[in-house]
């Protein structure tokens, strides 16, 4: 199957009146974090599909899918890159992952870091240093910074928090809201495993977290426990 083939296939997939709702719906707007990204208006599911049927596709033809402005070109090449990792020798997953750190300013819209990000980096430095992930935490790019720490899920699905508790705690002052959203989720996340852990940062960290991510991160909680760590009644 051949790059032109799946152009093929998105032609014929493509909604127009789907892509008007993506396209507000990922804030595509002047000013707005998804500025210019284009959409087809392909559901996730046919997105699936056609990663599966062009896994075969090299890493030079998924680099002009994530080159594209087209925001469904970007997802299925990453859906690919993912369909490869999955099988991949050590030696092919390190390539991935290189290719995939390389091409992180392109990754560039909150739906492409989350389905992404934790079953190629995160998976991938299960078992290796993770100083790639700290850099991005530093960053002046809204998705590098949200890959640091959606990464970790992958860390946190196994017990290893501590990681995604330090770069949470770096990204507290973060400006942007997607930050925050990733940040309380990355918690809440912990907290299913660890309850007395989430409750142990929240209760260090009150005095400068984000609204937002407290929200998400206690989301779980009782509705009574929730309210009183919502007024910081611990």
């Amino acid at each position: 199957m051949s790059l032109k083939e799946l152009e093929v296939n998105l032609k014929k997939l493509a909604n127009p009146s789907k892509a008007t709702v993506l396209q507000r719906f990922f804030k595509t707007g002047k000013g707005e974090y998804g500025e210019g990204d284009v959409f087809l208006g392909l559901v996730v599911g046919e997105q699936r599909r056609l990663a599966k049927e062009f896994k075969e596709l090299s890493l030079e033809e998924i680099q002009r899918l994530l080159d594209s402005e087209i925001h469904e070109k970007r997802l299925i090449g990453l859906l690919i890159l993912i369909e490869k990792f999955k099988k991949a020798s050590e030696d092919l997953k390190k390539e991935i992952f290189e290719f995939y750190t390389k091409n992180s300013r392109r990754i560039n819209n909150w739906d492409l870091v989350d389905l992404s990000a934790p079953n190629i980096v995160g998976n991938f430095l299960l078992d290796k240093p993770r100083e790639v992930l700290y850099r991005f935490a530093g960053s002046d790019n809204l998705w590098q910074r949200r890959i640091s720490v959606i990464s970790c899920f992958s860390f946190i699905r196994v017990g290893d928090f501590s990681d995604a508790l330090r770069i949470s705690e770096r990204l507290l002052e973060d400006s942007h809201d997607l930050i925050h959203k990733a940040v309380g989720w990355m918690l809440r996340e912990i907290g299913k495993k660890d309850v007395s852990l989430l409750e142990k940062f929240i209760q260090d960290n009150y005095s400068r977290m984000p609204r937002t991510a407290l929200r998400y991160a206690i989301e779980k909680f009782p509705e009574e426990k929730r309210k009183r760590y919502l007024l910081g009644k611990f």
